[in-house]
């Protein structure tokens, strides 16, 4: 650890991280009706939009996966709703405008020998383009590759933007 000797890590950000990234939240629910809206609600009344969202359930309980317009308010809101929260980073990639946009996007990082384990769309269109979450083994190289292929990432003020 460094004690501002100058021999420690210099971050860029109050992450850590000098690269574009979202944060994704994880919520476990019991698989009951009405579960999703219960969390949903929370949101009313705040300034914190939902920007992505999946679901994968299976008897026992549902796993919710969450983009949110602002990362810091939303982490409040589902830990006033005394819910369990797994934080993990995402990239949000523009698709370029092309006939076949994920393929392209899918390529580059098979290149690179990156593998993808989550992807979902936003419902919301930053800067008007089409985005996908992409979660993956490296993000390091993953945001390395996607920039040398000429492909633009997302951050989590472009979030904030309405559309």
């Amino acid at each position: 650890m460094s004690t501002g000797d100058g021999s420690g890590v210099g971050f860029s950000t109050l992450r850590g991280r000098d690269y574009p990234s979202i944060r994704q939240f994880t919520v476990f629910l019991e698989n009951r009706v009405g579960q999703l809206l219960e969390v949903v609600r929370r949101f009313e009344g705040s300034h914190v939009r939902i920007v992505a969202l999946t679901i994968s359930d299976s008897a026992e309980c549902a796993v919710v996966r969450f983009l949110l317009s602002d990362p810091e308010q939303g982490r409040e809101v589902l830990e006033r709703a005394g819910l369990a929260i797994v934080e993990s980073d995402l990239i949000g990639v523009e698709l370029p405008d092309s006939p076949q946009p994920l393929l392209q996007v899918c390529t580059a990082l098979l290149q690179a020998e990156i593998n993808i384990s989550q992807v979902y769309p936003l419902l919301t269109r930053p800067h008007n383009s089409p985005v996908v979450a992409l979660m993956v083994d490296n993000i390091d190289l993953a945001n390395e590759t996607l920039a040398s292929k000429g492909f633009k990432t997302i951050n989590e003020d472009d979030l904030k933007e309405t559309d």
